[in-house]
């Protein structure tokens, strides 16, 4: 079994058909938000060769793919950074409490 990167991974979401990028979500490290971490959806992502862009409201945001810790496709994890095995249910709780 050949386990997709990060970076594989949603560049298969991006040009695959079969998917959907607005059920795309990805969660990562940001030095400076609480706890560090910051999510994005998938139309608010644009895929470079070494990092992925966010879209904020200050503009566009440069994310390197080795701070990715989880993506989800339609609400089911499908990517986990191994050094935070175990804390997916926990970020996707944090998302479902804000407003």
């Amino acid at each position: 079994m050949t386990l997709l990167t990060s970076h594989m991974l949603l560049l298969q979401y991006w040009h695959d058909d079969r998917y959907d990028i607005e059920k795309v979500k990805v969660w990562y490290r940001d030095r400076g938000a609480p706890n560090d971490r910051s999510s994005a959806s998938g139309p608010d992502i644009s895929l470079e060769p070494y990092y992925m862009s966010i879209r904020t409201t200050d503009g566009e945001k440069p994310v390197p793919y080795h701070r990715i810790l989880l993506i989800t496709y339609d609400g089911k994890v499908t990517f986990e950074n191994r050094k935070i095995r175990g804390l997916a249910y926990e970020l996707i709780g944090e998302s479902r409490h804000r407003i």
